[in-house]
């Protein structure tokens, strides 16, 4: 009888120690169990393959047993969760939530320290975190490092930018995992503060390719109160292991129980479009926290910026746009800063013909003569404007007009200097009636030493939009880490940058043709991003003769983003007399919507190409989006997504039949064509360039 009781206790355990769940559809299986020497391990099979082979799971801490061995298994708990939530903005009315979950706990034999593992598995891939109950055991601690690992099968084909721990604005290069090396990178690439710590550190969301046909993305969703992960690539073995980004005295991230880690996911299909369109990672993060989202509301927007960017004006009262004078005397202006009264009421007229939302204005408050290069604390106090941006003079224009004000931080890394005077810029922005920021992070971040992507500023980007939310102000952050989903919880962080933006074009060597094709791969995945589309006058030499610097795309392409970069803010990026210049083809730009009942990926291929159509919310108008690399392509849409037996007006915006990114990109030519759920439209793209329709419903 006692050999029968041990045999069983010993077949429990053994249950106990190895678990399996599976996705709804059953096409994804995880697996979890004990090492040898108690060491937890995962691997992930997909349609009955491993995609992710053994791989070690557990934290390091400082000064403490690390977490990463010596556990057996207490309990393990299965659970279902299937339910539909709607975004206040979004690319889709409703998202489904659903999902199997397993919740391993874990006991540490020697320390008793206790740890659970929870593991989801979505239909589009599975996700895990580190969960630290209240106990006795474990109080206080301090991160030194992470144990995830990823090992993959594959040499696969990688979408990559380096693990810059304050830097995301790196064009992407596409090569083997075993072809990563960041030492081969250019650096003359206009980015002014770059942190890589290593030669094959690259930075997660990480997009990949089999040569099977599979695709694969590692990312990580609701990073809250923890540094970002990149990842270290064993170029040779193919396995990545998570590299957090460490704060100013090495350590990785200080905590106390209760308390979780990110959720590390990991993505597969075996098409492109259940990547590019998944919602996983919205679904990771918690619901709104934010009771009353009336005021949380799209915006489409002009603004002072891009005749900065192109030399026309200047952000500093001066006119040095050196960023670097130390002025010891009374400003004299020089007649080339563009944060006037005179040219802010031209924008606002402008808008407000055109149907806009709102008016960005940079360069309106003092101190830009001095704020970059130098890690100086004291630049901006957000609340003291120049002598020629009159507010009160601007805000009756815009109130009359019936067009909001856009505010704009740059903080210039000195997120010491902002947090101090958060409160009173919030204050300024209400007293103002001002309902967003366009914040800025550009230089080294002060408190010194910290990195851009390090827990203490993730805290401060989250901490900036709930504050924020106290005051009923939407936050478009730029040059931050770039979002985990946390725009769920907090939906007035309505839309980032924290990518290589459209700006780059303008003064450097700029963002290759198939760099948008990658960006809603990546990037997107967390949430939108204020890339600042609709450039039409394509080259820099338009400016100045001597310029060679350009967009690399055609001008039907900058149309066709708006619908290919999902974001609820939405800036026409251009001058003013550019837009009027080329009239025909601004009507897109005013038609397009930025909120959305449906998105349909109808073709994907990172690097390559992608096609989205979009239901406006609230309507039963319909936009199309297609853009292509540097090849030019050919395709033909069914039209099916449209409603049954409803007619349409399509117009479309495409390339004109010699149109190429460089050679000739603003040649473009408009269309067009009534269509039924029955129609079908061919496309041709040019190299570099893409297509827009619009679908209106006839009467």
């Amino acid at each position: 009888m006692k050999h029968y009781l041990s045999l069983f206790l010993l077949c429990a355990m053994s249950i106990l120690q190895a678990q399996s769940i599976q996705s709804p559809s059953n096409k994804i299986i995880l697996n979890f169990k004990l090492g040898t020497n108690g060491q937890p391990f995962y691997s992930v099979n997909y349609k009955e393959k491993p995609i992710i082979l053994e791989s070690a799971l557990g934290i390091k801490l400082k000064e403490k047993a690390a977490l990463d061995a010596n556990f057996e298994v207490m309990d393990t708990k299965k659970a279902t969760f299937n339910e539909s939530w709607k975004p206040v903005l979004g690319e889709q009315s409703s998202i489904l939530n659903h999902y199997n979950e397993l919740t391993v706990s874990l006991i540490q034999k020697e320390t008793k320290v206790k740890m659970n593992i929870i593991f989801r598995v979505f239909d589009e891939g599975v996700a895990f975190r580190y969960d630290f109950p209240k106990q006795n055991e474990l109080n206080y601690f301090i991160i030194s490092d992470e144990v995830s690992q990823f090992n993959l099968t594959d040499n696969y084909k990688a979408f990559w930018i380096p693990g810059d721990f304050d830097s995301n604005e790196y064009e992407y290069n596409e090569t083997k995992l075993s072809e990563i090396d960041n030492s081969k990178i250019d650096m003359n690439n206009g980015i002014g503060v770059k942190s890589i710590p290593g030669k094959y550190i690259v930075q997660s969301p990480l997009m990949m390719k089999s040569t099977s046909g599979l695709y694969l993305n590692i990312f990580e969703a609701a990073v809250v109160n923890y540094p970002i992960m990149h990842l270290n690539v064993d170029v040779e073995k193919y396995k990545l292991n998570a590299q957090l980004v460490p704060n100013a005295i090495g350590d990785k991230a200080y905590l106390q129980t209760p308390c979780v880690s990110p959720w590390r996911t990991i993505m597969i299909s075996d098409d492109a479009r259940d990547i590019v369109g998944s919602k996983m990672i919205l679904n990771l993060n918690e619901p709104s926290k934010i009771e009353d989202t009336s005021w949380i509301k799209p915006m489409k927007y002009v603004g002072i910026w891009w005749e900065m960017h192109v030399g026309k004006a200047t952000w500093d009262y001066a006119g040095s746009q050196n960023a670097q004078n130390s002025v010891t005397k009374d400003l004299l202006p020089s007649g080339k800063h563009g944060a006037t009264t005179e040219n802010t009421k031209r924008y606002i007229d402008f808008a407000a013909k055109n149907g806009f939302d709102g008016v960005l204005v940079e360069g309106w408050n003092v101190g830009w003569e001095d704020w970059f290069g130098n890690w100086k604390e004291e630049v901006f106090d957000f609340v003291t404007p120049y002598p020629d941006f009159n507010i009160d003079e601007v805000t009756a224009y815009a109130k009359a007009k019936n067009v909001k004000m856009i505010m704009h931080h740059e903080t210039s890394g000195s997120v010491a200097n902002y947090e101090r005077r958060l409160d009173r810029a919030f204050d300024y922005m209400k007293k103002y009636d001002y309902p967003a920021v366009k914040s800025g992070y550009v230089g080294k971040i002060i408190p010194r030493g910290e990195f851009h992507d390090g827990q203490s500023m993730v805290n401060h980007f989250n901490f900036v939009a709930r504050r924020a939310a106290d005051y009923k102000i939407m936050i478009n952050s730029h040059e931050s880490s770039r979002p985990t989903g946390y725009s769920r919880t907090y939906p007035n962080y309505i839309a980032a940058e924290a990518a290589r933006g459209n700006e780059f074009n303008a003064w450097s060597i700029g963002n290759p043709p198939m760099h948008e094709t990658i960006l809603p791969f990546t990037r997107l995945l967390g949430g939108p991003m204020d890339y600042t589309p609709g450039i039409f006058e394509i080259k820099m030499s338009h400016y100045d003769k001597s310029k060679t610097e350009q967009v690399h795309t055609t001008l039907a392409k900058q149309l066709a983003l708006y619908v290919t970069m999902y974001s609820p803010l939405q800036m026409a990026a251009d001058l003013p007399e550019n837009y009027e210049k080329y009239n025909d083809a601004f009507q897109f730009i005013k038609d397009v919507a930025a909120d959305w009942d449906e998105s349909i990926y109808l073709e994907a291929e990172p690097g390559d190409y992608l096609t989205v159509v979009r239901k406006e919310k609230g309507k039963e108008s319909w936009f199309l989006g297609a853009i292509t690399d540097e090849n030019a392509r050919n395709s033909e849409i069914k039209l099916d997504f449209l409603t049954k037996g409803q007619k349409y007006k399509a117009t479309i915006y495409e390339d004109a039949n010699n149109a190429h990114w460089k050679n000739n990109p603003i040649a473009y030519k408009i269309r067009t064509m009534i269509v039924t759920t029955k129609s079908k439209i061919k496309l041709k793209l040019a190299a570099g360039g893409g297509t827009a329709i619009s679908f209106e419903p006839i009467k």
